[in-house]
């Protein structure tokens, strides 16, 4: 799918953009070009260490804000697929900085979509989170609004070879900032903090993040926002499984959270289709032919009123498979 193709990855420097990087360097070494653009040079010389120019001829780093449209447009020259990634993602930090947060993740959202379409750009994927669904704080309000530029951004392509979707996920396991690698340093003071016992979160390894992301850079046809079917797990259950015998201090939320997150809301229902591995958000209105699609991936519409959230979530991740999946994807030498 990639080789002999350029990739563009926005924020690049990032866990998944790391991850996603590894993954395309591997399965497809005759990659023409991978750029990874993103704005913190001390995260591009770290990441230049684990992947050098000098071994991956195909890999560039570039210098760049999405909020420099300019910028952008010249990191787009030749490139044929971007994968747009970078964004403010702190809920509490998006709280107390309101206009930093809608200049990148608005604005840059803006930005990428104006540069896509003024260069030969022909795929793009925007990463969503839970966040956006229904949200109550200003970062998932702002990744709303960017869900729904790139949407939209089908309908102005014209003439153009050129496809804008999304894809949607939880918390992605062992990330910059997640729960994990917080409590592991926590876990010698013997004394894990607990924001609320009953919050719960949706759970996606960095692999499966970026399996979906490749999946809709292959698959798409231009409006989707794909959502994973995922486990959940209860804070409370991760604290047991990093430290048990620690004591856990519950210290209550923080601004703009939540107690329990939703992917799909019972009014998108009427729009949601089951591929299988994954849930499909369409548009209400496509640029092609509907029973086309569900004929070509066998989608089935979710009954109305269906709703994706962490608390009344089917599957379930337990002290014992998160102690596993730390062992497997994070710390090799875990132990509780």
């Amino acid at each position: 799918m990639l080789n002999n193709k350029s990739i563009l990855i926005t924020g690049g420097t990032g866990s998944l953009g790391k991850e996603l990087t590894k993954a395309i360097l591997e399965k497809w070494p005759n990659v023409k070009r991978l750029v990874i653009y993103s704005r913190d040079e001390q995260k591009q010389f770290q990441m230049a260490q684990e992947f050098p120019e000098s071994k991956y001829p195909a890999i560039r780093y570039f210098i760049g804000d999405v909020r420099d449209l300019e910028r952008l447009k010249r990191a787009f020259t030749d490139i044929d697929y971007v994968i747009h990634a970078a964004a403010m993602k702190h809920v509490h930090i998006a709280e107390y900085n309101p206009d930093e947060c809608v200049k990148t993740n608005i604005g840059g959202a803006e930005n990428v979509i104006k540069a896509c379409l003024t260069s030969n750009v022909s795929r793009v994927v925007a990463l969503s989170t839970d966040k956006a669904c229904a949200p109550i704080n200003l970062y998932g309000a702002t990744k709303l609004t960017s869900d729904k530029l790139f949407i939209a951004a089908n309908n102005i392509r014209g003439k153009q070879d050129i496809k804008f979707s999304v894809v949607r996920y939880g918390n992605v396991m062992g990330s910059n900032g997640s729960v994990i690698p917080f409590f592991m340093n926590k876990k010698a003071g013997g004394v894990l903090p607990i924001t609320d016992p009953n919050m719960t979160r949706f759970n996606i390894s960095l692999k499966g993040g970026v399996d979906m992301v490749l999946h809709a850079l292959d698959e798409a046809w231009g409006g989707e926002l794909y959502v994973p079917k995922i486990p959940s797990y209860k804070i409370t259950d991760v604290a047991d499984a990093v430290g048990p015998n620690c004591k856990q201090e519950i210290v209550g939320i923080r601004p703009g959270e939540k107690i329990h997150e939703e992917m799909i809301t019972s009014s998108d229902s009427f729009t949601t289709y089951d591929l299988g591995k994954y849930y499909v958000i369409l548009p209400q209105v496509t640029n092609w032919n509907m029973e086309e699609y569900i004929k070509t991936f066998n989608a089935k519409k979710v009954p109305v009123g269906f709703n994706y959230n962490s608390g009344d979530n089917e599957e379930w991740e337990t002290v014992e498979t998160l102690r596993s999946l730390i062992k497997e994807h994070l710390y090799p030498d875990f132990e509780a």
